[in-house]
């Protein structure tokens, strides 16, 4: 964490912490937060998560800022000499690496917790048709789920794995693609979902599902030096022509010039030019590099919810009028 002090509030976004250690320089002790129910050091181990404090984290930020992501060893076995913990970094990357398997749910289940009422912002915009949406989680964030929720979804969460055709099965009205963490090039099972199912349904990629859009769609994904971590990162949408301050984590981008004819690059990012949202308007896809449920903005970014029930209504209204117009 680059931010000094760490400790104070506790809001969780999955059904579980996956960290596998966490690093931070200011441990506070106060937990004085109405909403947070224990201390940092009793959450990491209730769940065996390594935690480390007291480094000079803007030290370790300005090395990263010069070389690039690098691979880094905590651990608790004091026999292990410095030249052995080097080469357990060596021994592990990221690339090519699978994590989203491991992150994902075992199992389909229905989703229907909205935003909580006293966090709701955009109630007026809700209401009208419902639409069924199937979500892949690829370690989907629970807010994501409760902003769709709020928009009126009727909403399944499917395994990373489910099968194409099983979502099909369910006649959705659209498939949302979720976050997840790692290589989207290492889950070609992934892309294969992905490409079975653009086309048929609209289809809305966050992150990782953006990145697998862009995959599956022909182009190409590339390990960025450092990636995008924070909620400060300003993009443009060259659709509006209007700059939101977005919220980001990821270590993977699309490779916008090696997208396919009839691909629209309508997001970039301001810092580096990188891709930052994806339409294909022609198979009614949106997608967009960035987390649109999180308040950096502070709400810069929840139009593309209602973009996206947007693009489902079209669809469902022209397939109606389509139908109609066969018994004429």
């Amino acid at each position: 964490m680059t931010n000094p002090h760490i400790g104070n509030t506790d809001d969780q976004e999955s059904r579980q912490c996956f960290l596998a250690g966490l690093v931070v320089r200011s441990l506070s002790i106060s937990t004085s937060n109405w909403r947070c129910a224990e201390t940092l050091g009793d959450y990491l181990a209730e769940r065996n998560i390594m935690g480390i404090y007291d480094i000079d984290t803007r030290v370790i930020t300005r090395r990263l800022r010069q070389d690039g992501s690098l691979i880094g060893v905590l651990s608790t076995e004091r026999t292990k000499t410095d030249e052995e913990l080097l080469e357990m970094s060596r021994s592990w990357d990221i690339v090519g690496v699978d994590l989203i398997s491991g992150v994902s749910c075992k199992a389909p289940h229905d989703w229907v917790d909205k935003t909580n009422t006293e966090w709701e912002f955009n109630s007026s915009k809700r209401g009208g048709e419902a639409f069924r949406v199937i979500a892949y989680d690829f370690g989907i964030k629970h807010n994501i789920l409760k902003r769709l929720a709020s928009y009126g979804c009727k909403i399944t969460v499917v395994p990373s794995t489910w099968p194409a055709s099983e979502t099909l099965k369910m006649k959705p009205d659209g498939v949302l693609f979720s976050n997840g963490p790692g290589d989207p090039s290492a889950v070609p099972y992934a892309v294969e979902t992905v490409k079975e199912i653009i086309g048929k349904v609209p289809a809305f990629g966050i992150c990782m599902g953006h990145q697998l859009l862009g995959l599956a769609l022909g182009g190409k994904t590339f390990k960025m030096k450092f990636g995008h971590h924070g909620g400060n990162h300003p993009v443009r949408n060259l659709c509006s022509g209007h700059v939101e301050i977005s919220a980001q984590n990821h270590n993977y981008a699309v490779d916008s010039s090696s997208l396919p004819e009839g691909v629209e690059v309508t997001h970039v990012n301001l810092n580096d030019g990188s891709c930052a949202g994806l339409a294909y308007p022609a198979q009614n896809i949106m997608s967009i590099q960035y987390h649109p449920e999180a308040s950096p903005g502070p709400h810069d970014s929840d139009y593309a919810f209602r973009e996206f029930i947007q693009l489902m209504k079209k669809v469902k209204v022209n397939s109606r009028v389509m139908a109609a117009l066969s018994f004429i």
